[in-house]
């Protein structure tokens, strides 16, 4: 059973809905990118910076940044809530759980803070 200590309050239509609007948006994303390239075939770096330097650009890949860090972090936590169970690691199973789920968020945290470096030069 998962406890209320790793569930953070979310329900499952929440988790639901982030899921499937995340996944839009990087369809989006990706579709948008693989349009742009075969558009472009003879790319330039100068046509490159010039799209990447446009504020709708850069809204879109920050949405889009934030969309692959909330759909990865649901995953891992349906995978770690389905598969590290008292029935499955033992007595253990919560404290691993909760030290994997803290991780998740480290690393996702630290690729989002990167990113957003990335894109606006912070």
């Amino acid at each position: 059973m998962v406890t209320s200590v790793t569930s953070f309050g979310r329900s499952g239509l929440s988790d639901w809905m982030i899921q499937r609007i995340s996944a839009w948006i990087m369809t989006a994303y990706v579709a948008f990118m693989v349009c742009y390239f075969v558009g472009n075939p003879e790319l330039t770096y100068a046509q490159w910076a010039e799209l990447n330097s446009s504020l709708a650009m850069r809204m879109f890949s920050l949405v889009t940044i934030l969309s692959i860090a909330a759909h990865a972090w649901i995953g891992m936590w349906c995978v770690l809530t389905d598969y590290v169970t008292l029935r499955l690691v033992g007595p253990k199973a919560t404290a691993i759980r909760i030290f994997f789920q803290l991780g998740m968020i480290a690393i996702t945290l630290l690729y989002v803070v990167w990113a957003i470096d990335i894109l606006w030069g912070i």
